[in-house]
């Protein structure tokens, strides 16, 4: 009922052409069925929540100009930044993954996830890797969450480069609530720390910095929840406050921050530090 009237709007436009799936299979299932319909060179992965600038297409075509990279992705900012101070957060932990993470990244070609709300891929490409991204399975069952990361890691691993372009830009929507925010932030630590294993014989053929940088990011967090369950101890155990640990979470929050405010030449990301009780004390449980 919500698509029909879409439907009715294009279908006689002869750019486009719609797939109808007789049930819902899935993002995977519906993206392979796209991909292997499709003719063009390039590939365009867009959410349905999302919003492209109107030169993202061309800024992503320009970086895919050299073979040798298999996907790049724009950079992700929140539609709905405005509303409500959870969605503001998520706006600063969108520009802080995409500038910091993913930027650094691609100085080594090996952006470790292309996000689905913008990410272009050679179809070429795709081809070769379609059979192993739809074959996936987890824990004995076909796998059905965590397909960005999967298919950039098989594109890593079969050669290709991939990449990030910071000013093509996608605003897309983000919870604006802690409940659905939990959930896909459990969606996608599952898949971090599964596809991690999958790309760990991968990562020293990169680069040294991008194992140190995939170690980081799958051992922080878990050396946070040690930090304060210890801390935790120590406060039922013997009655004393945990000065030196908080101190030490506070001062690392305020460096990441004032870093970020730096360089995005915003107070706002001052802000940020409020993630990090909801990390602490929601997230990481």
């Amino acid at each position: 009922d919500v698509v029909a009237p879409v439907h009715q709007i294009y279908a006689s436009d002869p750019r486009f052409s719609f797939i109808l799936l007789a049930s819902n299979v899935g993002k995977r299932k519906a993206q392979i069925a796209a991909i292997r319909s499709s003719s063009g060179d390039l590939v365009l992965n867009v959410d349905s929540d999302t919003i492209l600038a109107a030169d993202v297409v061309t800024k992503l075509v320009l970086k895919m100009h050299d073979p040798a990279i298999g996907a790049a992705m724009g950079q992700l900012i929140a539609s709905n930044r405005n509303q409500t101070w959870l969605t503001r957060l998520i706006d600063m932990e969108y520009w802080l993954a995409c500038n910091e993470e993913r930027a650094a990244q691609a100085r080594f070609g090996a952006v470790m996830c292309c996000c689905g709300p913008c990410a272009m891929y050679r179809r070429s490409a795709l081809t070769m890797l379609l059979d192993q991204y739809e074959a996936q399975f987890f824990r004995g069952k076909p796998s059905d969450f965590g397909e960005d990361r999967h298919l950039t890691i098989l594109m890593l691993k079969a050669g290709f480069r991939t990449e990030y372009v910071p000013d093509a830009i996608a605003a897309t929507v983000v919870p604006h609530s802690l409940r659905p925010y939990l959930r896909q932030q459990l969606r996608w630590a599952r898949s971090t720390f599964r596809d991690t294993f999958l790309a760990w014989r991968l990562l020293p053929e990169l680069d040294g910095y991008l194992t140190l940088d995939v170690i980081g990011q799958n051992l922080g967090p878990l050396l946070l929840a040690i930090s304060s369950l210890a801390a935790l101890a120590q406060l039922l155990i013997d009655g004393s406050i945990p000065w030196w640990t908080g101190l030490t979470i506070a001062a690392m929050t305020m460096v990441r921050c004032s870093v970020a405010a730096l360089r995005a030449r915003e107070l706002r990301f001052i802000g940020f530090s409020l993630h990090t009780p909801i990390n602490i004390f929601l997230l990481l449980p």
